[in-house]
């Protein structure tokens, strides 16, 4: 069963839930590594979005709310998370077109769009200790369960998983991109916030499929 509007609005009301559950954890993770700001920020950013689903034309799809997403959070998200986030989601957006619905292989997709928009802005590769260490696992685990008849639901379970895998192999990495790479070997034994960030919504996009597959 393919993925539709109901889904992306869901995700993005879940993840405005998680982000916020969550936004002293991530501020901490960042505090230890980086300036402090990434929790404030990524719940500034979500909770800014939350109104303007109301104001979704009808007809909207998922990708009229990946681009939402996109383009709030690059108007309201300080610090590097706006950016990298915001071009994930436009990426994701334009990946998924004009589809009413999404199935395995589109969701795949939408995740590995959403990576490379990611690497295309940040420049980091697996192994740097950035959000990248989460989401290459995600797409690899996404594509190959799509590539294996997997529904929507269950390729984004597999990402998820994949994804909270991938953070917490950020623990012991030297971070060699970003804030964090200015502290050397002092940034090993702390988890990568973004690689954080990026498990608990690509867990909020499980989440809701899963919602939507039982309803």
């Amino acid at each position: 069963m393919g993925l539709d509007i109901t889904w992306a609005v869901d995700w993005v009301r879940l993840s405005a839930d998680v982000i916020a559950e969550h936004r002293i954890e991530l501020i901490t993770l960042d505090r230890e590594i980086g300036d402090g700001d990434h929790g404030e920020n990524m719940d500034r950013g979500f909770q800014a979005v939350l109104p303007k689903l109301d104001d979704l034309p009808a007809g909207s799809t998922p990708g009229d709310v990946l681009k939402l997403v996109a383009t709030t959070l690059i108007s309201t998200v300080g610090g590097a998370a706006g950016p990298l986030y915001g071009t994930a989601y436009l990426k994701g957006a334009v990946a998924a077109g004009s589809a009413a619905s999404l199935d395995g292989p589109a969701i795949a997709a939408v995740l590995a769009a959403a990576r490379d928009g990611i690497v295309l802005r940040g420049k980091a590769e697996s192994g740097d200790k950035t959000m990248i260490d989460a989401w290459t696992p995600a797409v690899d685990a996404a594509e190959a369960a799509a590539s294996n008849g997997s529904d929507a639901a269950a390729v984004l379970a597999a990402a998820s998983d994949a994804a909270w895998a991938g953070a917490e192999a950020t623990e012991p990495l030297v971070a060699r991109k970003g804030r964090a790479s200015y502290l050397g070997e002092r940034s090993a034994g702390h988890r990568d916030p973004g690689a954080q960030s990026t498990a608990l919504l690509l867990q909020a996009a499980s989440d809701a499929a899963s919602a939507s597959a039982g309803a």
